[in-house]
């Protein structure tokens, strides 16, 4: 039931026939506080972590403001919206339980109540002291849905916030009233994308080109993109692939009380695309680089901070903590002799607590998070942090501080280890990543399918129409497997190009047959479209054999063959063998084809028991 359809002078059904107005309800609300709050997780769509939670507020359930747009609608109505937000962020502040140093809480305000002179963060900050909460783990997320009056007052007013360590998400970006222009002027730490832009994203190639568009002109401004109301793992897996960087609906998690903490699992979610390519991006978590680091209560004076610093040689950085060894704060050497260097620097500071010289809001980041997504975090910083070591922390623990030298001396070795194991054409996975996939599976699944995909007639192609146009029948081959597997196939599978014109894919057994039949059915159509239109006609080249003979060679055609065996007693060589007889019985047949072997392991000298 709509608020605009129950406004003061009508009264809501209380049972026993007894009706009351509805402005008595919506007041002993505020009387009692009775304000329930929600959290939906909101995850790093890289990582699977939980970056924050959304604090969601609810009304009592047997009333007409249980729904939040009822209750907040009305109290904007009826003037009250200020005293009802107060509320609902004492609620969610004192309910949230602990959040690691890592995560936040983002807290939703309306533009008017932020710019509001009695909306200080003082008061916040009393309750966040009592939660255990420091004020860098609060986002104010500001909706987009209400028009802005003063931008220039508003931006004013966030800029004070964050100063203070708070941080600003533009909501629902996309169905707003201001637009990109209020977006530019904020330059909000967090963008998050309306659900109308969200629905439907694999299916529709303008939403996906806009959010394409919205991940790069975030990331050029310093904002991250957060993708709302995800309800289908469709809209997951292709929000990935464009490289949003969090997301949060239903799909992925439900507003639930207490939280849910639990992560996601990428790897059941991450396209076929992204997991090839990835699998040889810098996978070694920030906790193997990390080096131990002096750390010091936040009483310390500067001065004995930087006779500490000047005594460690070695040692540069040093790391503010809290009884519990939780970061507060970050102390460079350069910073804090930049600081003392100054004409009045050290009667200033030399005597005062640390806190009032030290970065209260450094980059801290969990031990499982990923090198190359910290050092893309890193190079976000502002120009002045652009050096600064970056704290590792282990169950909210500091565990010791990454240099952006090592970590660039990380993404350096891997790109090394990156051009091993790619083919330079398709940049696929290549021999050496294959191998290890298979001893993966071999290790860890009941059974092993092996796809094995070769072209038919390309050499004499190659000679007729020369390297570069034999190098595109390649790639066709790639982006049709490629294709193939994310449509048909299942998150495990993993796609190599082990050279020339063969590749080896390992899929799901039952899905198996539907992707060799899509890559069949998609080269006969594409392949010919390769030749000139005389040859394209007459379906044959004049090219010479091996042999040396000169004659006619059909057009260019695929052969497929897809091995299943159990992983017990298998082996890496044992596979190829079998693999290598079923292509060969493939080859043998005429045009494109796909086979899957369906003998048993008596039959495997008889290659013709496979069929089609």
């Amino acid at each position: 039931m709509l608020v605009s359809n129950i406004l003061s002078p009508n009264r809501a059904p209380l049972g026993l026939g007894i009706e009351i107005p509805i402005r008595t309800i919506f007041r002993r609300i505020l009387e009692h506080r009775q304000i329930t709050s929600l959290f939906q997780p909101i995850f790093d769509l890289r990582t699977g972590s939980i970056l924050a939670w959304e604090a969601l507020s609810r009304g009592p359930k047997e009333t007409p403001f249980h729904s939040p747009l009822d209750l907040f609608t009305y109290a904007e109505n009826n003037g009250q919206l200020f005293a009802l937000e107060q509320i609902c962020r004492a609620q969610a502040i004192a309910s949230v339980g602990p959040l690691s140093a890592t995560q936040s809480l983002f807290l939703n305000i309306h533009p008017r109540t932020i710019a509001d002179p009695d909306f200080t963060p003082g008061t916040t900050r009393e309750l966040l002291a009592a939660a255990g909460i420091k004020s860098e783990q609060i986002t104010f997320e500001i909706t987009e849905r209400h028009a802005i009056d003063n931008v220039d007052l508003l931006q004013k007013t966030l800029d004070h916030y964050r100063s203070q360590g708070f941080r600003v998400a533009v909501d629902d970006a996309g169905a707003g009233h201001s637009g990109l222009t209020t977006i530019a002027v904020l330059r909000p730490d967090f963008i998050k994308i309306d659900m109308s832009l969200v629905r439907d994203v694999d299916k529709d190639p303008v939403r996906r080109a806009l959010m394409e568009t919205m991940v790069i002109f975030a990331e050029k401004i310093g904002s991250r993109i957060i993708a709302e109301g995800i309800e289908r793992k469709g809209e997951a897996m292709v929000l990935m692939d464009i490289g949003v960087h969090y997301g949060q609906g239903y799909f992925l998690g439900r507003p639930a009380f207490p939280k849910n903490e639990a992560a996601l699992n990428i790897r059941e979610l991450a396209p076929p695309r992204i997991r090839t390519n990835t699998r040889f991006a810098c996978s070694i978590p920030a906790g193997s680089l990390a080096k131990p680091v002096p750390t010091i209560p936040p009483d310390t004076k500067v001065d004995a901070v930087q006779r500490l610093l000047s005594q460690k040689a070695t040692t540069q950085t040093v790391v503010v903590v809290d009884n519990a060894e939780r970061p507060l704060g970050l102390v460079m050497a350069h910073s804090l002799d930049r600081h003392l260097a100054s004409l009045y620097g050290r009667s200033l500071y030399a005597d005062k607590p640390i806190t009032s010289i030290m970065d209260n809001t450094p980059l801290i980041v969990d031990e499982h998070e990923l090198v190359e997504a910290v050092a893309q975090r890193a190079h976000a910083r502002p120009a002045i942090k652009a050096y600064d070591d970056t704290i590792v922390t282990s169950q909210g623990r500091v565990l010791g501080t990454l240099s952006v030298h090592d970590m660039l001396q990380a993404l350096a070795q891997v790109q090394v280890e990156m051009a091993k194991g790619v083919n330079p054409l398709s940049g696929l996975p290549g021999n050496v990543a294959l191998e290890k996939e298979i001893d993966l599976v071999l290790r860890r699944d009941p059974r092993i399918c092996l796809m094995y995909a070769d072209l038919d007639n390309f050499k004499v192609y190659n000679d007729v129409y020369g390297f570069k146009h034999g190098d595109q029948i390649i790639l066709l081959l790639a982006r049709i497997l490629t294709w193939a597997i994310g449509r048909h196939g299942s998150p495990g599978d993993f796609l190599a190009h082990v050279g020339g014109d063969d590749f080896v894919a390992i899929v799901d057994p039952k899905r198996a047959d539907r992707i060799g039949k899509a890559v069949v059915r998609c080269f006969k159509r594409l392949a010919p479209l390769h030749y000139n239109p005389e040859d394209r006609k007459r379906g044959w080249i004049l090219g010479k054999g091996r042999d040396g003979q000169q004659r006619q060679f059909p057009l260019v055609s695929v052969s497929i063959a897809i091995v299943e065996r159990p992983c017990h007693g298998s082996t890496l060589q044992s596979l190829g063998e079998v693999a290598a007889q079923v292509k060969s019985y493939a080859k043998t047949l005429p045009g494109n084809v796909c086979v899957r072997d369906r003998r048993g392991p008596r039959e495997e000298q008889n290659p013709e028991a496979a069929s089609h």
